[in-house]
């Protein structure tokens, strides 16, 4: 188990399925995301139930609460390869009332840690859209900094918006 001060890390259960239906038909958690197309539950348990398991190149983590031991989100590390030291961060609270309370913030250095004292990566990188003030914070409250822009490559609500890429190497994690 991956534990922080608030979050435990696990691996995505079946059992989650309905939670991540919701949390993925929530306009406040997939406004900046770029999401599959609708899915049914029946679609949704079928692809927790199929889902590869947890490698060194992909690794997909439910965060739930250390109090209550609730599913609250997702955490993922992409594209790692041995080779290059590595890899990409996805994260979203997908509980409403989990949002704003540091959870994503520790979950997001949880994963880190993990990242760079377990799997020996050497970089964690992630893209975030511009306008996506609150998770920019938090990422920046970590350690990240911003390294490069690209201009007008998400579109959402009608409009066009830049996407940000951060970074963070290995010894600047924010403990």
């Amino acid at each position: 188990m991956l534990t922080g001060e608030f979050v435990r890390l696990r691996a995505v259960e079946p059992s989650d399925a309905e939670s991540l239906l919701r949390w993925n038909d929530d306009p406040d958690v997939s406004r900046w995301m770029i999401n599959d197309y609708p899915m049914s539950l029946a679609q949704t348990v079928r692809r927790c139930e199929e889902r590869p398991r947890n490698t060194y190149g992909e690794l997909t983590l439910c965060i739930e609460t250390l109090a209550e031991g609730r599913a609250i989100g997702i955490v993922g590390l992409s594209g790692a390869e041995p080779e290059s030291g590595r890899a990409e961060l996805d994260i979203y609270i997908g509980e409403p009332d989990f949002r704003g309370g540091g959870y994503g913030t520790d979950a997001t250095r949880v994963i880190c840690r993990y990242g760079f004292d377990s799997m020996r990566l050497h970089r964690i990188s992630l893209w975030v859209v511009a306008e996506n003030i609150a998770a920019r914070r938090v990422y920046e409250k970590l350690g990240f900094v911003e390294e490069g822009r690209q201009r007008e490559s998400f579109r959402r609500d009608g409009r066009w918006h830049d996407h940000i890429l951060m970074g963070l190497l290995e010894g600047e994690l924010v403990e």
